[in-house]
C-alpha cells in the first residue's frame, strides 16, 4: 500500500464545510434556545454608580437582565496551577460580580431574550450612570516594569542574557541601534466567538468557538466551584482564531450563568465590534535594539529592550526576547522585557505571540547593520549562523537552515538585486528587494488518543483535539492511515470534545508533535493487540510464533519474513468472534528536551513595488523556504504557509488599532476601518520545504508549522521597503502618511 504521510491529500473534512454540513458553535440548534446579548462599559475606569434595567425588562421577548446586582456570586475558585495560555499573575475578569469597571468594553450587564434582535434591542435599553476614575489610557515605556516571579518562572523572565554585552558594543568597530513600534493588532478571525450554554440539572454542555476544549472545562469549572466531570464542551469546527480562542473569555462564564438562570440553553455570539474588547489582541509594543559588529560583519554584541503593553489587572507576557536568544552566534547578549500597564482589556497570543514581534526587531536591526557593513543580507545572516543554541548551550535537535537561504534566495533571484538603495525601477515604479530569517521554537505537550478497530475493516481515531484551519482532521487521518496500512477512506478522525482522550492546546504549533505522536502510538498498541490474537488462534498461519516474527501491514497481519500473505485486520477479529477492538495511548515529551534545543527555520525574500507619489506599497512576490520536520501534508501546510504570509503583510503594510486615548477604546473596530490584506493583496506567495526529519525532537520527525510562518515576512517587507526607497520606517505598519512623512 503507497505511503499517505507526505502526500498532498484534500482536506477531509472539506466536503462538510463547502456543503455546510460542518457544524459550528453557533450552529447547534437546541430546543428552547434562548439569546443574550452583552452591555459594555463606556468609560475605561470606575464604578457602576446606578443600572437602570427597567425598560429593558420590560421589552418584548426578554427574559432576564442579569447585573453585578443580581447575578449569582460566583466561587471562582483558585486553580492549582493556571493554565498555560493564561496570565500567570494578576486576577482574571470576573464578570458581573462587583460593580468596578477596569476597561472600556467590559460586560457589565446581560440581556437574555427570545431573539437575537430583541436581546440586542433591550440591551441598548439599559441605562447606566458612572463614578469615573483616573484611567492610564496611554502606552508609556517609561511606566513599564518587570513581569512578576510567576510570569518570570513560567518562562517570561524580565532579564537575560550571557557575556558582557554592553562592553562589547562600546568596543565594536560598526554599531547601529534603532527603536522599531509595532502597534496593537486584533485577529479578526471570520467565526466571531460564539458559546452556547446548557444545563441539565447539575450538567453543564457548553458549545464554544475554542482551541483547548479541556481549558475551557478546566476554567468553567473553576469559575463556578464544579467538578470537571459535570461539564462537558463540544467544538467540532472553529473558523479561524489565531489563537484568539485559547483562552476561555467571560462572555463564556455569561453564557453558563444566563442558561442557568433562565432554565434554557441560551446563545451568547459577540459582534465583529464587541471583539475589540472582549477577547485579546496582540498588545502594541516599542523595541530598542542595538547591535555591534567587526568589519567582518562577525556580531560581537545584542541588546535587545522591548515593552508591551498589558491590562492593569492581569499580567499577560510574551516571548518578545526568545528569537533574538536564539537566532544568530552571538557572545555577548543582554536583553530586557517591561510591561506597561493601560487600563484596557487583556492581550492575548496572536500567531507566533511575541516571537513574531521580537523577531521584526531583530531582523530589522540586522538589516540595517548590513547597511552600515555595506554588506548583502544574506551574506550577514551566513556570518553569524548559530551552529548551536548558544544561550541553552545545546545543540539543535536538527537545523536546515543554510540549506533554506540557499533554495530561497535562488528560487527569488537574489543574486538580481542591486545593493544600492532606489536604484532598482520597473517603469515609475520603486523596486526593492528584502530578506529575513525566520524561528519558531518548536514544542511538544503530553497528548492522548484512542484507536477503534471495527469489523469491517475500518478505524475511528479520536481525540479532545481542534482544528481552527492547519488541517488537523486530515493530516490525523493521514497518520493513523499509514500507521495500520488502511485506505485514507477506511479511516475516520473525531475531536473537539470533551468526552475524548485528553489533548494539549491548539497552539504554538504544537499538535502534530504532539497529538500526532500520540495517534501513532494509538495505533501501534492496536496492532499488537491484533498480533496477540493472531498468535493465540488455534489454527493459522501464526499459532506459536513469537511476536516479533510477525508484523502489521497493508491493513492486515502477515510474517515478517514475508512467508504468508497477509490476513485482514477483519479476518483476525471474526476469528475471536469481535466486533472491535481498541487501545488508547499517551505521547509525552521526554529527555530530548533536555539534550537539544529545537525550532523551526525559515528563511523569507520578497519583492515589493513603491508608487513614490502615493506612498502606495504592493507586495508582487513572498518566497519562502522553511525547515519544519518532516511535512505530513504539503497541501496543507502550503496553506499554512501562505496564511502566514497574508498575515505578515497585513503586519507590515495594514492592521492597526487607532487607538484613542480619551475613551480607552479602539476606534477602528470593524472591517470596514481595521485594515487586513484582501486578494487585491495577494499576490504570488510560494512555500518551499527543505529535506527534513526531526526524530531527535519526536518519533514523527515533524516540528511545528503554523507560526514560523508569520515570522520574519513583516521585517522582510520592511526591508524591502528601504531598499526600494532609501527610507527606514521603523513604525509599522507602513502606511502612505509614514512613507510620505
Amino acid at each position: 500500500m503507497n505511503a499517505v504521510i507526505g502526500k498532498p491529500i484534500s482536506r477531509v473534512d472539506g466536503p462538510a464545510k463547502v456543503t455546510g454540513r460542518a457544524t459550528y458553535a453557533a450552529e447547534f440548534g437546541l430546543p428552547g434556545l434562548a439569546h443574550a446579548a452583552m452591555v459594555l462599559s463606556t468609560i475605561p475606569r470606575g464604578r457602576i454608580a446606578r443600572l437602570e434595567t427597567g425598560e429593558a425588562e420590560s421589552a418584548p421577548g426578554v427574559l432576564a437582565v442579569l447585573t453585578h446586582a443580581n447575578a449569582p456570586r460566583l466561587p471562582y475558585k483558585p486553580l492549582e496551577q493556571r493554565p498555560q495560555v493564561d496570565p500567570k499573575s494578576g486576577d482574571q475578569l470576573r464578570v458581573l460580580q462587583d460593580p468596578e469597571v477596569h476597561f472600556s468594553g467590559q460586560p457589565i450587564a446581560l440581556v437574555v431574550a427570545e431573539t437575537m434582535e430583541q436581546a440586542t434591542h433591550a440591551a441598548d435599553l439599559v441605562r447606566v450612570a458612572y463614578e469615573p476614575a483616573e484611567a492610564h489610557t496611554s502606552f508609556d515605556p517609561a511606566r513599564g516594569h518587570p513581569p512578576s516571579e510567576a510570569t518570570a518562572q513560567a518562562g517570561r523572565p524580565g532579564a537575560m542574557g550571557r557575556g558582557d554585552a554592553d562592553g562589547a558594543l562600546a568596543a565594536a568597530p560598526v554599531r547601529v541601534e534603532a527603536t522599531y513600534i509595532h502597534p496593537r493588532e486584533h485577529h479578526n478571525a471570520i467565526e466571531p466567538h460564539v458559546t452556547i450554554a446548557q444545563w441539565e440539572g447539575e450538567h453543564l454542555t457548553l458549545y464554544d468557538k475554542t482551541q483547548w476544549v479541556d481549558n475551557d472545562r478546566k476554567e468553567i469549572a473553576h469559575v463556578f466551584g464544579m467538578p470537571e466531570a459535570r461539564i462537558r464542551v463540544i467544538s467540532p469546527f472553529v473558523g479561524g482564531a489565531f489563537g484568539s480562542a485559547l483562552r476561555t473569555w467571560p462572555h463564556v462564564t455569561l453564557a453558563a450563568i444566563a442558561a442557568r438562570q433562565v432554565g434554557r440553553p441560551v446563545r451568547l455570539e459577540l459582534t465583529r465590534r464587541q471583539l475589540y474588547t472582549s477577547v485579546g489582541f496582540r498588545p502594541h509594543t516599542q523595541q530598542r535594539i542595538s547591535l555591534g559588529a567587526g568589519r567582518d560583519g562577525r556580531l560581537a554584541a545584542i541588546l535587545h529592550e522591548a515593552v508591551a503593553q498589558v491590562a492593569a489587572y492581569e499580567e499577560y507576557a510574551e516571548a518578545t526576547l526568545s528569537p533574538t536568544q536564539h537566532i544568530y552566534a552571538c557572545p555577548n547578549l543582554r536583553a530586557q522585557y517591561r510591561l506597561s500597564e493601560m487600563d484596557t482589556n487583556s492581550p492575548c497570543p496572536m500567531r507566533a505571540p511575541g516571537v513574531a514581534t521580537g523577531v521584526l526587531a531583530i531582523e530589522m536591526g540586522m538589516d540595517e547593520l548590513a547597511v552600515a557593513l555595506d554588506m548583502d543580507p544574506l551574506e550577514l545572516r551566513l556570518r553569524n549562523y548559530a551552529e548551536r543554541d548558544e544561550q541553552k548551550d545545546l545543540p539543535w535537535s536538527s537545523k536546515a537552515l543554510r540549506e533554506c537561504y540557499r533554495m530561497a534566495a535562488e528560487r527569488f533571484g537574489w543574486e538580481r538585486r542591486s545593493p544600492e538603495p532606489r536604484s532598482m525601477r520597473d517603469g515609475q515604479l520603486l523596486v526593492g528587494y528584502g530578506m529575513a530569517t525566520a524561528i519558531y521554537h518548536a514544542q511538544r505537550g503530553a497528548g492522548s488518543a484512542n484507536v477503534a478497530l471495527s469489523g469491517n475493516g475500518t478505524a475511528a481515531v479520536r481525540s479532545a483535539a481542534s482544528d481552527m484551519g492547519p488541517g488537523t482532521y486530515t493530516s490525523m487521518t493521514q497518520v493513523a492511515a499509514e500507521t495500520l496500512g488502511l485506505p485514507m477512506e477506511r479511516v475516520r478522525f473525531e475531536l473537539g470534545d470533551t468526552s475524548l482522550p485528553f489533548a494539549p492546546v491548539h497552539g504554538g504549533s504544537i499538535t502534530m508533535a504532539s497529538v500526532g505522536n500520540a495517534v501513532a502510538t494509538a495505533c501501534q498498541a492496536v496492532q499488537r493487540k491484533l498480533i496477540d490474537l493472531a498468535r493465540a488462534a488455534a489454527e493459522g498461519p501464526f499459532a506459536g510464533l513469537p511476536a516479533e516474527a510477525i508484523i502489521c501491514r497493508d491493513g492486515g497481519v502477515a510474517r515478517a519474513d514475508g512467508s504468508s500473505a497477509v490476513v485482514p485486520y477483519e479476518e483476525v477479529l471474526q476469528q475471536h468472534n469481535l466486533g472491535w477492538i481498541e487501545a488508547e495511548a499517551s505521547a509525552r515529551p521526554g529527555e530530548e528536551m533536555q539534550k537539544f534545543s529545537s525550532a523551526a527555520f525559515g528563511a523569507v525574500f520578497v519583492e515589493v513595488r513603491v508608487d513614490e507619489a502615493l506612498g502606495a506599497v504592493r507586495v508582487p512576490r513572498i518566497i519562502g523556504a522553511y525547515d519544519v520536520g518532516r511535512v505530513i501534508n504539503p497541501m496543507t501546510a502550503r496553506s499554512q504557509c501562505i496564511g502566514g504570509m497574508v498575515g505578515g503583510i497585513g503586519m507590515a503594510l495594514h492592521e492597526e488599532a487607532e487607538w484613542d486615548t480619551r475613551f480607552g477604546r479602539v476606534m477602528n473596530a470593524n472591517l470596514a476601518e481595521y485594515l487586513v490584506p484582501v486578494c487585491a493583496d495577494v499576490q504570488e506567495l510560494e512555500a518551499i520545504f527543505v529535506p527534513s526529519d526531526d526524530r531527535n525532537f519526536n518519533p514523527l520527525g515533524v516540528k511545528g508549522l503554523a507560526e514560523v510562518a508569520i515570522c520574519g515576512v513583516a521585517p522582510a517587507i520592511a526591508n524591502a521597503v528601504f531598499h526600494a526607497t532609501g527610507r527606514r520606517i521603523r513604525e509599522l505598519p507602513i502606511a502612505p502618511h509614514r512613507l510620505l512623512g
